[in-house]
Parts: structure tokens; C-alpha cells; sequence
């Protein structure tokens, strides 16, 4: 997937300036493509040059000029051919997984933290999906809402993000006990050999002593 039919799908969502775009992007679309507001912009620039979406500017008082973006009929017909095409597989590239894989050589104490750093973020991305869910749904039950609303993709992929943040809390969960049983393991050795260091001390002296 790339960037260019992430941003003509958002833009199904109606005409939206740059602006309105990254705050899409930050709110719904961040949970299946990250892209940076500068990214962003690039990016509209080259949709527009290649005639996928129009921009027009506003003109704003006491603020500067904004540009609308909204897709064209080549832009709807490219989204809607790029459907039918197969997606490449998804390839996980997660740094955190990479400190799990080695923490029995390195500091596992950290590793735990960051664990437990990252059971924090998806809580707070899970609070951020459900208040937008709760929007969409605007008091009605799920199955009402997907039998009347006009769209149902953005409530399909705002799942998946729900889902995505719900299992990082139970591999954290998991994960956390492992890890915590591992620490307290580790620093119980490490007192039986400070302790019989210490003993070992002892003895000598009083061997000394005695002698």
C-alpha cells in the first residue's frame, strides 16, 4: 500500500484542507499507515499534479490562505481499481520485539518498562478509537449503524484498531508476568551470591584469626 491511496481513501470522507487531513490521519488512519504532516502535503501536491484530486484556495482573514483538497473522477476510478488489487503481506518491523527477543543477554528490568510503556500507549489509543467509535455509532448499536450507514470501511478499519491495541494489552499482560518473575529471580541470585560472597569473607577472617 502506499501513501497515494491512503490519502485519496481519506479523502472519501469529503473536501478536507491539509490540516483536516493530518488530523484524520492522526485520529482513524494511524492505526493501519503512520504518515507525517510533511509527508502529507508532499503527497497531495503530487495527487494533484497527476490530476487525482482539485485544490482550491480559501482565502481566511487575520489568517493565512488554505488550500481544499477533494478527489476527482480519475482519483475515485484509481481508488476503486487499486481495490481489486492484491495487497503485499503485512511485514513486522517491531523494535521493541527485537529488546524482548534478547532481553536474557541484556537488561531485562528495561525491557519490562518498555513492555509496560507500551501496554500505556495502547490504553491510550484504545480510549482515542472508542471515543470515535462512540461518535460514529451516535447512540445507535453496531448493527444498526452498519445497516444504515452510507460507509461502513472507516468503522471496519477502526476495528481492526481496536482489536490490534486490545491484543498488545494481553501479550503485555503476558509478557509483563514472565518478565517479572525474571527479575525477581535475577535479583534473588544476586543477593544468594552477595550473601554467600559475604560468607565466604567471613570465614576466611575467622580462619585468620584462628590461625
Amino acid at each position: 500500500m502506499s501513501l497515494k491511496h491512503a490519502v485519496l481513501a481519506a479523502l472519501l470522507e469529503g473536501e478536507a484542507s491539509g490540516y483536516d487531513l493530518a488530523k484524520i490521519f492522526d485520529v482513524s488512519v494511524a492505526n493501519f499507515w503512520a504518515a507525517t504532516p510533511q509527508q502529507l502535503y508532499r503527497e497531495l501536491d503530487r495527487l494533484a499534479e497527476a490530476g487525482l484530486i482539485t485544490a482550491r484556495v480559501v482565502e481566511q482573514e487575520r489568517r493565512p490562505n488554505k488550500r481544499m483538497f477533494s478527489l476527482t473522477e480519475t482519483g475515485r476510478r484509481d481508488l476503486a481499481a487499486y481495490t481489486s488489487t492484491p495487497p503485499r503481506p503485512s511485514a513486522v518491523r517491531d523494535e521493541l520485539l527485537v529488546q524482548v527477543q534478547a532481553c536474557d543477554e541484556g537488561d531485562t528490568a528495561a525491557v519490562r518498562a518498555f513492555v509496560a510503556r507500551r501496554m500505556e500507549t495502547a490504553r491510550t489509543k484504545l480510549a482515542r478509537y472508542d471515543r470515535l467509535r462512540e461518535r460514529m455509532l451516535a447512540g445507535r448499536d453496531e448493527e444498526t449503524y452498519l445497516g444504515e450507514a452510507e460507509r461502513i470501511g472507516p468503522y471496519l478499519t477502526l476495528m481492526r484498531g481496536r482489536f490490534f491495541e486490545e491484543e498488545n494489552l494481553r501479550w503485555g499482560a503476558r509478557a509483563l508476568a514472565v518478565l517479572d518473575r525474571r527479575v525477581a529471580v535475577e535479583a534473588r541470585g544476586g543477593r544468594e551470591e552477595r550473601e554467600g560472597q559475604e560468607g565466604t569473607g567471613r570465614a576466611a577472617a575467622e580462619a585468620a584469626r584462628g590461625a
